[in-house]
């Protein structure tokens, strides 16, 4: 394998290693993508999923592709941990810091442009430490829908 190829398939895994990506399922309940037989199913790639916000990109069935971000608001507690351990395994001091997600339904949002100038918008729920949730957005065409991922 030649240098060139290694270089290329570090820079492709570290990529890949910069964070997860998830679907996201936005299915046409009103307007005119609904009317359709079998309404379109749009597969949006959401980025970053391990964090708490990141890109989003898709394409309108017979229409632009669109770029915008997710967000969501997870609380999130520091704890920091100090003090004297006298156990044998761990004679000294005990310094640290963790951050834990807070149990509880996340809410979100979603806000997206796309090259002809549509604009979709929507909110979700997701549970604490999880990639999964529900949804609702609507779009300046006049489709709205329901998002599951």
């Amino acid at each position: 394998m030649s240098s060139r190829s290694v270089s290329a398939l570090t820079a492709v895994l570290l990529l890949a290693a910069c964070g997860a990506s998830k679907d996201m399922q936005l299915y046409p309940t009103g307007g005119p993508l609904a009317a359709l037989t079998p309404p379109p199913v749009i597969v949006a790639k959401a980025s970053n999923t391990k964090d708490n916000s990141g890109e989003l990109s898709f394409r309108i069935p017979k229409g632009p592709r669109c770029r915008g971000t997710w967000s969501s608001v997870a609380p999130r507690v520091q704890v920091r941990e100090r003090g004297i351990s006298l156990s044998i395994r761990d004679l000294g001091g005990n310094i640290g810091r963790s951050t834990e997600t807070v149990g509880g339904v996340n809410t979100g949002e979603i806000y997206a442009v796309c090259r002809d100038g549509t604009i979709v918008q929507g909110s979700f729920v997701m549970g604490s430490g999880t990639t999964s949730g529900t949804g609702t957005a609507t779009d300046t065409l006049g489709n709205s829908y329901k998002i599951l991922f």
